[in-house]
Order: C-alpha cells, then sequence, then structure tokens
C-alpha cells in the first residue's frame, strides 16, 4: 500500500535542493526531530521557500520581549482557533521543546484562556498572556492573528509591556 502523498505539488528529495535549503531542513530536523511537510512541500520552489521563511525568522527570530516559547504559544492558540490540526501539530511539537513541557501545546490549543491563566502557571509572562488573549482567539484566518502578535512594534502597546 503506498502512503498518501504529503501534497499535491511535487516533493523534491533532500539531495536535490539547493545547500542552503537542505542545510535549513536538516537543521530543523536535528532540533525538532522531524522536517515539517510544509518545508517539504515548499521546497518545489526555492524562491517561495526562502521568502516564507524570511518572514518567518523576521517575526520570530527577532529579539522582543517575548520568548520563543510565548511566540509559539501565540501560534499554538491561534492554530487552534482556525481548527488548523497539522499547524497545532507541528507548532506544538516545537512549543514543547520550547518550554520544556510536554503538555503545554495540548493546553494552549484547546484552551489557551485556561493554559495562560494564573500566575504564570504555564512560564507565560503578562505581557504573553495578554497578547494571546487579544489576538489568539480573534479566529484570523491562518496565522495572520500570530503574526501581528509579535510584529515589530508589538502591536498598539508594544510587546515587552509588563
Amino acid at each position: 500500500m503506498n502512503p498518501t502523498p504529503i501534497s499535491r505539488y511535487p516533493v523534491p528529495k533532500l539531495e536535490d535542493l539547493p545547500d542552503d535549503i537542505r542545510a535549513r531542513m536538516l537543521e530543523v530536523q536535528e532540533k525538532a526531530g522531524f522536517i515539517p511537510n510544509v518545508f517539504l512541500t515548499l521546497a518545489h520552489r526555492p524562491d517561495e521557500f526562502r521568502a516564507f521563511f524570511a518572514y518567518h525568522d523576521a517575526l520570530m527570530l527577532r529579539e522582543s520581549g517575548l520568548s520563543k516559547a510565548e511566540k509559539e504559544m501565540i501560534v499554538v492558540a491561534t492554530s487552534g482557533a482556525n481548527d488548523c490540526l497539522y499547524c497545532i501539530v507541528a507548532h506544538g511539537a516545537v512549543l514543547r521543546i520550547y518550554a520544556k513541557n510536554p503538555l503545554i501545546a495540548e493546553q494552549v490549543a484547546v484552551n489557551y484562556r485556561e493554559a495562560v491563566s494564573g500566575n504564570r502557571r504555564s512560564g507565560l509572562s503578562r505581557a504573553a498572556r495578554a497578547r494571546i488573549q487579544q489576538r489568539g482567539h480573534l479566529g484570523h484566518r491562518r496565522h495572520r492573528g500570530a503574526l501581528r502578535a509579535v510584529e515589530p512594534d508589538g502591536g498598539p502597546d508594544g510587546d515587552a509591556a509588563e
């Protein structure tokens, strides 16, 4: 029995990819333990792959008042609100690594209000809890809400505010 294809687009083999794209995939595989299918499916168009991840990096890797785990929590909460199971699973795996908490991804995806309530019970800063509560439940398509939550000025009140 053949496995279900991951994309209707051609999925290139790792060895056939440009060096920079292959290196990025292998780095992610080493850190996360897997290569997300979105990486593989975007790789058939290297320019779009690079643009997508340049945008991702500009939002998710820049210095801000939020930790990497808190940024991933925002993405997971938004993915849960949008019922995007693939994104919950992929970003949830990264969140568990960053947060060093095996349950946090499910808690945030299922009910971010409960997961982020309390006195830093989930490891979230007040700023991150407020950002998720402001943006995570708005039902933006895919990750627009999460992306706005980590925009350069942090939204109307800045992401570093405590």
